[in-house]
C-alpha cells in the first residue's frame, strides 16, 4: 500500500507561503488545511480566504477541516471556492450531518469526517457509508506539537477492519504527531494518509524541499 503525505499548512512558515507551496505543489499528495473558529477549539489559523487564494496557486486536492462549532456556516463558501474535500468534526454534526452531507455531495465535492481523539468509531456509523476521507485525530484539536495519543490506534484498526468488512470507499488519514517515532505503527494499524505538520515536516529543515527529502527519508527507514 502506498501511503499519501498532506502537510498541515497551519505548520507552514507564513511569511514564505507561495515559495513553500511552490515547492510542495511537485511533491506532496494533498494539502490539508484547519479552518478553526476560535469556539470549538481555542484558536484561531488559517481562513476561507486563505483557501480561496490558495486554489489560484495550486491543483494539488484542497482538504478543508472544520474545527468550529457551527460548520454550515462555512461550507457554502468551500463549495464556492471549489475545495476537493471539506471534512466536518463529528461532534459538531448532530442534527444536520444528512443536510450538509448532501449539500458536499450535490457540489460534486467529497465528504470528510474527523473524529476527536475521545470519539468513538461508532458514533458516525450510521453516515460512514458515503464518507470519502476518515480523519482521525491523534491529539486533541487546535495546537501544533502535542504529544501523540497511542489510544488512538484501536479506533485506526477499527476503521481500517470496516473498510474491509463493509466495503466502505473512505480513505483513512491522520492528522496529529505523524514522524518518524509513529509511522511504523501507524501504517501497521491502517493508515493510507499521513498529515504532516510541524515534527514530520516543518521542523527538519529551513528548506521546505530539503524537509520533504528528509520526512521521505525517515519513514523509509522505518517502514
Amino acid at each position: 500500500m502506498t501511503i499519501e503525505f498532506a502537510p498541515s499548512l497551519m505548520c507552514m512558515d507564513l511569511l514564505n507561503v507561495k515559495q513553500q507551496i511552490t515547492v510542495l505543489n511537485t511533491r506532496c499528495d494533498y494539502y490539508h488545511i484547519d479552518i478553526m473558529d476560535g469556539h470549538f477549539v481555542k484558536n484561531l489559523c488559517l481562513s476561507i480566504d486563505f483557501v480561496r487564494n490558495l486554489k489560484k496557486i495550486t491543483k494539488r486536492p484542497l482538504d478543508c477541516h472544520l474545527m468550529t462549532t457551527n460548520p454550515e456556516n462555512y461550507v457554502d463558501q468551500l463549495i464556492d471556492i471549489g475545495a476537493d474535500y471539506i471534512s466536518l468534526h463529528a461532534e459538531t454534526l448532530n442534527g444536520q450531518a444528512f443536510r450538509l452531507i448532501d449539500k458536499i455531495k450535490q457540489a460534486n465535492l467529497n465528504f470528510g469526517i474527523v473524529l476527536n481523539p475521545e470519539t468513538n468509531l461508532s458514533t458516525v456509523k450510521i453516515y460512514l457509508h458515503v464518507a470519502n476521507l476518515l480523519t482521525i485525530m491523534t491529539v486533541d484539536p487546535g495546537f501544533a506539537g502535542q504529544s501523540f495519543i497511542t489510544e488512538s490506534l484501536d479506533k485506526i484498526r477499527q476503521a481500517a477492519d470496516m473498510k474491509s468488512e463493509c466495503g466502505y470507499g473512505y480513505k483513512i488519514a491522520v492528522d496529529g504527531g505523524c514522524n518518524k517515532t509513529t509511522y511504523k505503527r501507524l501504517k501497521q494499524a491502517g493508515v493510507e494518509c499521513l498529515i504532516v505538520g510541524s515534527s514530520g515536516l516543518f521542523r527538519l529543515d529551513e528548506n521546505i524541499n530539503t524537509a520533504y527529502d528528509m520526512m521521505l527519508k525517515e519513514y523509509k527507514e522505518v517502514c
